[in-house]
């Protein structure tokens, strides 16, 4: 198409086509809307990407991401220190805090054990979980990866590393199905894999 010949037109598609799930058409409608909107609003637009790749990291103690050095579930003093679910990355924490019923602590892995992706146990913050576990406040660890292959893998992994410590392991009861992902969970759906967990 004629359009396309603007050289900072289809720089644009074309660094909207690189997001996940964005194909070439939505690339360049979001392309298009951009340059239809009023500059300053273009100018927060992109200044809101710049300052949040600037700022936020992941959190000293869960792995989490968050803009301070500790996460604000970290520094809540109200949260139950001895139950922490392990999840695969920080989407899992946002669906479990949108259930609104779980007052537990988090450990975010940052990804799952995956040969055939080349991603290896050292590649994942398991050190930074077993280094919570040295100071006896932690009672149980709930093994809360997604019900795939790779995350069931990932679980019976660190369990293997738990269990010697003397702290119980459990796995989410799973009327989410296999194969699937946490963050399309509805808040019933976790509610009831939480209360019906189970010790591995």
């Amino acid at each position: 198409m004629a359009e396309y010949n603007v050289a900072s037109l289809s720089k644009l598609i074309e660094q909207f086509e690189r997001l996940p799930g964005i194909g070439h058409k939505s690339a360049a409608r979001l392309a298009y809307h951009m340059l239809s909107m009023p500059e300053g609003e273009a100018e927060k637009f992109s200044n809101s990407i710049i300052e949040a790749r600037r700022n936020i990291r992941r959190c000293s103690v869960c792995c989490n991401m968050t803009d301070k050095e500790i996460c604000s579930i970290c520094s809540d003093e109200t949260r139950d220190k001895s139950l922490i679910f392990v999840v695969e990355d920080f989407r899992d924490v946002m669906a479990f805090e949108k259930a609104e019923t779980f007052n537990a602590s988090y450990h975010v892995l940052n990804g799952v054990i995956s040969p055939i992706n080349s991603v290896t146990p050292d590649m994942l913050t398991i050190k930074q979980l077993l280094s919570r576990l040295d100071g006896g406040t932690v009672k149980e660890v709930v093994m809360a990866t997604n019900a795939t292959v790779e995350g069931e893998a990932t679980a019976m992994y660190i369990s293997k590393l738990i269990k010697p410590l003397g702290i119980k392991v459990s796995r989410l009861a799973y009327g989410i199905p296999v194969g699937g992902n946490l963050i399309y969970a509805d808040e019933i759906t976790l509610a009831r894999a939480v209360r019906g967990r189970s010790e591995i």
